[in-house]
């Protein structure tokens, strides 16, 4: 009986010390990775602006080239949120595929490009993998999400959210979305993440309109501005 005992306990102590490293693993060791894969995108990505030639002046072409395609895993983008912090900026990349998710925001495949007509969708882990959504329920109506693709800045106004969904509601990136208020075609951007905080049974939504533009040339936006 003794044994049994000792034996038990043991397996007891072996099983615990897994449960610890594995919640160490989950909470510290993928968000110092996932920070680092974040930092490196955004570092890219204002690298590859920084050496692109600027515009030169030449005739109109007789009809508008169609614009390059997102590339799969790949950053394209930067999201500023003011309301989670002046320092809070990620990487967006096209798709949402865990591996992606891992570097930083997913661009949904087949919503609206940065900026465009319809819904510019995005989804964001909320726990794991540096929390990029962990103050996802802190947004409000009226917060700005800026967002510039190196030429560009976009502000979108927050309109409706969070609004609280299950994950099977993909009604939520439509085109002109039919639970965000909207009612005709316009320049929208969705924002998804997981609910409860360290669950995925329900998704947290907030839908925005696309408030202004302007050249990074003209400065950071009055949003961004302490």
């Amino acid at each position: 009986m003794r044994v049994i005992v000792r034996t038990f306990s043991e397996l007891c102590v072996t099983v615990g010390a897994v449960i610890v490293l594995f919640v160490g693993y989950a909470l510290f060791w993928t968000g110092v990775r996932a920070d680092s894969a974040m930092d490196d995108q955004i570092h890219d990505l204002r690298d590859q602006w920084a050496r692109q030639e600027p515009d030169r002046p030449a005739a109109a072409p007789s009809t508008t080239p169609p614009p390059t395609p997102y590339r799969n895993g790949r950053p394209f983008a930067i999201m500023y949120i003011p309301r989670l912090g002046f320092t809070w900026n990620k990487p967006v990349l096209e798709g949402t595929s865990t591996a992606t998710l891992k570097k930083g925001l997913g661009h949904y495949a087949g919503t609206a490009r940065l900026g465009g007509t319809g819904n510019f969708s995005v989804a964001g882990h909320r726990r794991t993998y540096g929390d990029p959504f962990k103050d996802f329920p802190r947004l409000r109506r009226g917060d700005a999400v800026v967002l510039t693709d190196g030429t560009t800045w976009f502000t979108y106004r927050i309109d409706k959210g969070p609004y609280k969904t299950v994950p099977s509601d993909i009604e939520v990136i439509d085109a002109v979305p039919r639970k965000s208020g909207y009612t005709r075609p316009g320049r929208y951007l969705t924002l998804t993440t997981c609910d409860p905080e360290w669950g995925h049974s329900h998704r947290l939504i907030v839908w925005a309109h696309l408030d202004s533009t302007q050249p990074v040339e003209a400065g950071q936006p009055k949003a961004l501005r302490r």
